[in-house]
């Protein structure tokens, strides 16, 4: 994985890009962790942005915690999405439950376990499709979008 990077000679300005991760938490049942954003209202997967400090695998376990109460154990990575538009990479976990309770927090309005069928009904397509890249083995997925609709790889 790349951990660094360098600006090449000539280039007038240095990309700023920011680093998320997120979980897809899979019960043994298969029904999957879902939040209702408190800003926002949309329903997306448990995440946030990762602290300078701590591995991607600690990010996840610390996001997915702080915004349901959920405890995880990280699987593995599933898939790396770009936000064109707002400069994102997140790096999204297959993840598994090991305790805790179901909880809001001040980030998230509802904390539900909802089916596959359910996900893609209330998220949108940038965010259900990192829960169905998750969930197909085939991984890790690239994908870019512009916060609304996947862009076309070339």
């Amino acid at each position: 994985m790349l951990l660094y990077m360098s600006q090449s000679q000539g280039a007038t300005s240095t990309p700023l890009h920011s680093v998320s991760v997120a979980g897809v938490v899979v019960r043994e049942d298969g029904l999957l962790l879902a939040i209702r954003r408190a800003d926002n209202g949309t329903w997306e997967l448990p995440g946030g942005v990762l602290e300078l400090d701590e591995t991607p695998e600690a990010g996840v376990v610390r996001e997915v915690l702080e915004e349901t109460g959920i405890h995880v154990e990280v699987d593995e990575l599933t898939g790396v999405y770009k936000n064109t538009t707002r400069g994102i990479v997140a790096l999204v976990f297959r993840c598994k439950p090991s305790g805790g309770t179901e909880r809001t927090s001040a980030e998230s309005m509802a904390v539900e376990w909802l089916t596959q069928e359910q996900i893609t009904e209330r998220m949108s397509e940038v965010y259900a499709i990192r829960l169905l890249d998750a969930l197909d083995g085939a991984g890790p997925h690239v994908r870019s979008h512009d916060g609304k609709h996947l862009i076309p790889a070339r």
